[in-house]
């Protein structure tokens, strides 16, 4: 025993020689060898002291076996956004306890952590606590956080912690109550078959469908995918999306990297005041700051895009950090060694980001950022010659300066930029057709909240955008010439806003708030009321309710949209003074704690659309205009006439089951019941195109730390998707076989829908961490079982019925990701 003993002693002095430096090693000696021995015997204690120098290398082997990381970040206040001193960040459940306190900048640092997954508790005296659960530590990269703290509204003599801290999912803006949540980098990259996209993700979560395999477009309540708003940096940005068509929200392949994301928000209903030209859902996006410390890299290579991104600081002495990332298609890469994977149809796309962040002394805080991307697709075939161009470029400077501890200014001034260009060309058929939109705008805006005390915290703000248009789509059909938009010029769109929260105890929170929109180009505005509650009634329990009024502006080009009846009458735009589609959002929800790791959540909505844009039949002749709404309306042109006196309804009940990644496994299961209705100019209700009616969502995972020192972790994740199969109008046989094409049943629109929708996907990855990098090869398999979905039915011409078109089959996405 004596011997055992001796060891463990020796084995402890080794790991602290290593860890703390030699200085501390020799406190150590000394404790564990008195003075006076060594005084005894001088001789003795060098042979040790020795002894001790030529194992210092087999105790770094050691040590060296057990792979570690750093987490560092800031705390603050979240209604203030002023730094939180003193507060305390406690690795859980680690042995020895490791943690660390907060500086006077709010700032922590805790080495040395054992690589994998932990839970971090942070306490902090006046606040309520907080834990971050299922926090990845890898060896190639430091783990930087921001953590917010709610200021308590009673005095707590002792610190006790419950299920109800760990808010998993709470969204980062603190006046949202209802249909929001937040997502983490993490989840992006973990998700099966998200392949690091944000939307793709986002399919997951309860009242989210999408209705195109090969898009990225998420429907959202029954709402069409046009009503998205995608914001980067607290300020509207164009769609963020390669392949992204006229009026869309996605496209092919996102834009954004993960390399580039910080934990962001997604919202599906009754928002916050402060988010404005926005009908059915919000992505909130933020893009984190470069390491100020160290220079870090990452390289990742895969079927999507071959990227490389580094960040770090500009000198030892700065705090200032940058943050780049770059990434082209990996099949035109191919195609440029001569290599053809995809037919004569190449996807070509390329993107880049950045961040600059520079803190000051007594100036605040400034940001230098930027998102854009070029994607590019050609069909070279004699009879067919097919070009499609869509561009996207936003840059934008951030300043934060804080007026003393309760109240900061946030102003952003960001310029953007996009290319939509189609052309089509069909020799044989004697048809032209090309489409140029080149749009800009330069946006400016203010931001302040001031926190009176812990009750009461006020948000206003204004928003201008001057946008800029050069719009043109014409073609040629025999001799036949049209011509569906040509304009420029420019018009501003401006927004205010001003949000109260009041917290009347801690377990009841109200919000009340206004935003108001403003259209130049025709003086149609908005005002729109926001309120929202939240209580939490019982311990584990909370219910919570939202209301608001959020309107939408039609894609720019819908307004000069240019439409004659006959070749005898001039063009004319009767859509230019279309007003602002508008919504009311009724919420109520319900939250259950079941154990410390699962959570139960229950939301139920109703939502009434109205001055919805509807197809003007009058004179026209054309039967399908009455029963044409918006609504359905997903991405193009809409060049003929429209009114503003069409309705909607959606209306449904959401339900969410999630165990958060404890034990090394977690999942989620989300199910929607839901109903989408369009009432158009013939005053008869129809289903709306994306009306599915129900969305069942399975999603799971485990991991398996392997390898000899089990620093390598064996990650499986499957998701399973049943939802509604898309809605199409039926055809009249007999009528469109005598003459020649499809005739809609019009009286009947979007009252046929497809068999129902079900795709498996999976996703396999292997993670290695090392000493000095850490890198994953994944590969994520979507319908894996190469179910034939069907996306629609269409009449055929050719074959005289009606012929169904497919959705995707197996697709494999390889993957392998590298940091350093």
């Amino acid at each position: 025993m004596k011997e055992k003993y001796q060891a463990l002693q020796l084995l402890r002095f080794l790991q602290c020689s290593y860890a703390q430096g030699w200085e501390n090693s020799v406190r150590q000696y000394e404790k564990l060898y008195p003075k006076s021995a060594i005084r005894k015997n001088r001789r003795l204690q060098t042979k040790k002291v020795l002894l001790t120098l030529s194992l210092l290398f087999f105790a770094k082997l050691l040590v060296a076996q057990e792979l570690t990381q750093t987490i560092r970040g800031r705390v603050i206040d979240q209604q203030s956004q002023a730094a939180v001193i003193g507060a305390n960040i406690v690795v859980q459940n680690s042995e020895p306890l490791l943690g660390s306190s907060t500086d006077a900048d709010g700032s922590f640092r805790i080495p040395n952590v054992p690589i994998g997954r932990h839970t971090l508790l942070i306490t902090s005296i006046g606040y309520e606590n907080a834990i971050i659960p299922e926090l990845v530590v890898g060896s190639g990269k430091e783990v930087i956080l921001t953590v917010r703290l709610t200021e308590s509204l009673v005095q707590m003599d002792e610190i006790v912690i419950s299920a109800a801290d760990q808010e998993k999912g709470k969204p980062n803006n603190d006046l949202a109550y209802v249909s929001a949540r937040s997502f983490t980098v993490e989840e992006t990259k973990r998700y099966a078959a998200s392949i690091n996209d944000p939307a793709r993700m986002a399919l997951s979560f309860a009242g989210v469908v999408s209705n195109d395999d090969e898009s990225n477009n998420i429907v959202i309540r029954g709402n069409s995918p046009r009503g998205l708003l995608w914001r980067i940096e607290g300020v509207e940005v164009p769609n963020p999306n390669h392949f992204g068509e006229e009026g869309a929200s996605g496209g092919g392949i996102s834009m954004l990297s993960v390399n580039m994301l910080d934990n962001s928000d997604f919202y599906t209903g009754a928002f916050p005041a402060e988010y404005g030209n926005a009908s059915s859902g919000v992505f909130d996006i933020k893009l984190r700051k470069g390491n100020n410390e160290k220079r870090e890299y990452a390289f990742q290579a895969g079927v999507l895009g071959v990227d490389f991104a580094a960040e770090g600081p500009f000198s030892e002495n700065s705090k200032a950090s940058y943050l780049v990332n770059y990434r082209y298609s990996t099949l035109a890469v191919l195609s440029q060694l001569g290599i053809e994977v995809s037919g004569d149809a190449i996807p070509n796309f390329q993107d880049a980001a950045f961040k600059i962040h520079v803190p000051t002394q007594k100036a605040g805080s400034f940001s230098l950022w930027g998102i854009g991307g070029l994607s590019r697709q050609d069909i070279d075939d004699p009879e067919d010659q097919e070009s499609f161009r869509y561009n996207m470029g936003t840059a934008g400077l951030s300043h934060v300066y804080f007026f003393g501890k309760r109240t900061y200014l946030e102003s952003i001034f960001s310029y953007s930029q996009t290319l939509n260009a189609y052309s089509d060309d069909e020799p044989p058929f004697n048809y032209r057709f090309e489409e140029q939109f080149q749009k800009s705008s330069l946006r400016a805006s203010l931001l302040l909240n001031h926190k009176f005390n812990a009750r009461h915290t006020l948000r206003t703000g204004v928003i201008g955008s001057h946008l800029n248009f050069d719009l043109l789509a014409e073609g040629a059909r025999d001799t036949l010439s049209f011509t569906e938009v040509d304009s420029d010029g420019s018009t501003q769109l401006w927004q205010s806003y001003a949000q109260w929260q009041f917290r009347a105890s801690e377990a009841l929170t109200f919000n009340a708030g206004l935003h108001h929109m403003y259209f130049r180009l025709n003086d149609n505005q908005s005002l729109e009321p926001r309120i929202g509650a939240r209580w939490a009634f019982a311990p584990g329990q909370t219910l919570s309710a939202g209301f608001g009024v959020h309107s939408r502006l039609d894609p720019i080009v819908n307004y000069f949209a240019t439409f004659r009846l006959n070749e005898n009458e001039p063009y004319s735009q009767p859509n230019r003074n279309l007003d602002l589609t508008k919504s009311r959002h009724y919420v109520l929800g319900y939250e259950r704690t079941l154990r410390d790791d699962l959570r139960l959540k229950v939301e139920t909505y109703y939502q009434q659309l109205y001055d919805v844009p509807i197809g003007l039949s009058t004179g026209s002749g054309i039967p399908q205009y009455s029963a044409y709404s918006l609504i359905n309306y997903q991405e193009g042109i809409v060049d003929f006439p429209l009114t503003n006196n069409g309705t909607g309804r959606n209306y449904g009940v959401e339900l969410t089951l999630e165990k958060f990644f404890t034990q090394n496994y977690y999942f989620m299961l989300t199910t929607s019941l839901f109903q989408s209705k369009y009432t158009p100019l013939n005053g008869q209700e129809f289903n709306t195109r994306f009306n599915g009616n129900h969305v069942v969502n399975f999603l799971g995972g485990k991991e398996f730390a392997v390898g000899k020192n089990k620093n390598n972790v064996l990650g499986f994740n499957v998701r399973l998707l049943w939802a509604g199969g898309n809605r199409y109008t039926p055809v009249d046989i007999a009528a469109s076989q005598d003459v020649g094409r499809a005739v809609p049943i019009w009286n009947q629109a979007y009252s046929a829908q497809v068999p129902d929708y079900f795709r498996p996907d999976v996703r396999v990855s292997y993670r290695w961490n090392r000493e000095q990098f850490s890198s994953t090869l994944s590969l994520d398999v979507q319908n894996v079982i190469n179910r034939a979905n069907i996306f629609t039915r269409f009449y055929s011409s050719s074959e005289g019925s009606m012929v169904d078109s497919f959705q995707l089959g197996l697709i494999p996405v390889l993957n392998y990701r590298v940091e350093f």
